[in-house]
């Protein structure tokens, strides 16, 4: 009896483990998608003020809502910055030279990315 349980405490003990890292992992998962919803929400946010603003000049005396929804972007990218979109550009390098230089290239990459992420109807 004692040799059974000696050969079977490593297999339970692997099996204990395993379960905490799938629990874990599927945590993980979990809050990359939120990450990446909070990140897709963000953009298509800001395309929208962006484009409105364009439309309709805002006055420089006012609160500029354009600059706003750029640092929620921003913010929003930071835990993802390092992810890859493409033309050797991480998300973080395409989101700020979207946001911050109007550069189209840059800003497709983005809407790529949340389309290749599952988000794309975040955007515009």
């Amino acid at each position: 009896m004692a040799r059974i349980l000696r050969a079977a405490l490593p297999v339970v003990a692997l099996v204990v483990l395993g379960a905490g890292c799938s629990a874990a992992s599927g945590q993980d998962e979990q809050r990359l998608s939120e990450r990446r919803e909070n990140y897709c929400t963000q953009l298509g946010s800001w395309q929208k003020t962006r484009n409105a603003a364009e439309e309709d000049p805002p006055d420089p005396n006012e609160y500029d809502e354009v600059g706003a929804a750029a640092e929620d972007v921003l913010l929003a990218v930071r835990p993802l910055r390092d992810e890859p979109v493409g033309h050797g550009r991480s998300l973080g390098e395409a989101t700020a030279a979207a946001t911050e230089n109007s550069d189209p290239e840059a800003e497709g990459l983005a809407v790529n990315y949340c389309g290749e992420v599952g988000f794309e109807t975040l955007t515009r």
